[in-house]
C-alpha cells in the first residue's frame, strides 16, 4: 500500500514537472513572438561563412561600421546616432551573430577572433574601403581584436565604454549568463530564461543605464524587446562564456595598435569600470584620444547622443582625413600621352 502511494506521488510530481516545463516553453515562445511583432526586421541579410547577418546600411561617403555590445542589437546605434552624424558618411550597423535577427552558424563558438574575422569578411563582402569601426561594450573588445588581428581592413576605431581587460570575478559578475554547457544553455534559453528576463527587465535596465534613467522608448525604438527571445539569450550566454578564452591574450597586443583610436567612457559606469577598462588604455595605445565623461553610465549613445556622435566624428576625421591616412587612389599613376 505504501509503495503504491509513493509511486502515485512520484508520478504526480513528474506530471507536474512536465506541465511546468511546458508552460515555460509556451510562455517563452509567446514572449518571443510578441517581441518580433513589436520590433520587426528593418534591414537586409547577407550570408557569411554560415552566419546569416542582419544589417542596416544608410548614407553615402566614408564608411563607419557599428558593433553592439552584449545582449544588444543594431537599434542601439540606428535609433540613437544615425540621425545625428553629419553628411558624408555611410553608416552600417549589424546584429552580431545570434543577436537581433542575425543567426549564428552551426558550431560557431562566439570567440573574439571568430567574431573579428566575421566582421572583416562582412567589410569585404560589402566592399567597404577601410571603414572606421565603432564598438560598444563587448563590441569594443571585438573591435580591438579586429584592430590587432586585421589592421589592414580598417582605418580606425572609436570605442564606447569598451570591455578591454580580463578581471577577477568576471564569471561571478555574469550571473546566470555564464552557462558553459551548450545543452544546458539551450535548455535554459527555451524554459526559464525568457520569462525570468521579462520579470526582471525593469531592474536590469535600470542597472545598465544607471545613473541615467532607461529611456521610455527603449524597449521598442531601442530594440529592447529583441533580447527577450531564446536564440538571443543563447547567443548572449555563448558570448559570455567565450570572451574569457581570448581577451587576456588580445590585451597583450594593444601596443601594436597604430591607427587612429579613441575611447569615450563614463566615470559612473556600473557595468564596466573605467578604472579597469578605460584608464589603463592610455598607456597602451599610442596617441589614444581618451574622453572621460563625468557622471555618465554605460550607455553614452542613449544618454548623450550628440556628444557621442561628436566623438565618433572626431575620430573619423583622424581616420579618414589625417595626412598619414591612405587614400583609395594613393597608387594612381597619371597615364602618358
Amino acid at each position: 500500500m505504501l509503495l503504491s502511494i509513493l509511486s502515485w506521488l512520484l508520478a504526480a510530481l513528474f506530471l507536474l514537472a512536465v506541465v511546468a516545463i511546458a508552460c515555460l516553453v509556451l510562455a517563452t515562445l509567446w514572449i518571443a513572438a510578441k517581441a518580433e511583432r513589436l520590433v520587426p526586421r528593418v534591414g537586409k541579410f547577407i550570408e557569411i561563412d554560415g552566419n546569416r547577418i542582419h544589417y542596416v546600411d544608410t548614407g553615402e561617403g566614408h564608411p563607419i561600421v557599428f558593433l553592439h555590445g552584449l545582449g544588444a542589437q543594431l537599434h542601439h546605434f540606428r535609433h540613437t546616432l544615425f540621425g545625428r552624424l553629419g553628411p558624408g558618411y555611410r553608416l552600417i550597423a549589424l546584429d552580431r551573430p545570434g543577436s537581433g535577427y542575425s543567426v549564428r552558424a552551426h558550431g560557431a563558438t562566439g570567440r573574439l577572433p571568430e567574431q573579428a574575422k566575421l566582421v572583416r569578411r562582412f567589410i569585404e563582402r560589402l566592399g567597404l574601403e577601410r571603414p572606421l569601426v565603432v564598438g560598444h561594450s563587448l563590441g569594443g573588445a571585438i573591435t580591438l581584436t579586429l584592430a590587432v588581428e586585421h589592421p589592414e581592413a580598417i582605418s580606425g576605431i572609436a570605442l564606447l565604454a569598451p570591455l578591454t581587460h580580463m578581471e577577477a570575478g568576471a564569471r561571478e559578475k555574469s550571473g546566470l549568463l555564464y552557462i558553459p554547457s551548450r545543452l544546458r544553455r539551450w535548455i535554459v534559453a527555451y524554459t526559464m530564461a525568457i520569462p525570468a528576463s521579462l520579470r526582471y527587465a525593469r531592474p536590469t535596465m535600470e542597472f545598465i543605464f544607471a545613473p541615467q534613467p532607461c529611456p521610455a522608448d527603449y524597449m521598442i525604438e531601442g530594440g529592447g524587446w529583441l533580447g527577450l527571445r531564446p536564440g538571443h539569450f543563447h547567443a548572449t550566454s555563448t558570448d559570455v562564456v567565450a570572451v574569457e578564452q581570448d581577451l587576456g591574450r588580445v590585451e597583450q597586443r594593444y601596443g601594436e595598435i597604430s591607427m587612429p583610436a579613441g575611447i569615450l567612457f563614463g566615470t559612473a559606469d556600473r557595468v564596466i569600470d573605467i578604472h579597469t577598462h578605460g584608464l589603463p588604455m592610455r598607456d597602451k595605445v599610442e596617441e589614444l584620444d581618451f574622453e572621460p565623461v563625468d557622471d555618465l553610465g554605460h550607455m553614452p549613445q542613449f544618454a548623450m547622443p550628440e556628444r557621442t556622435a561628436a566623438f565618433i566624428e572626431r575620430i573619423a576625421r583622424r581616420a579618414f582625413f589625417s595626412p598619414t591616412s591612405p587614400r583609395p587612389h594613393d597608387n594612381f599613376t597619371e597615364p602618358f600621352g
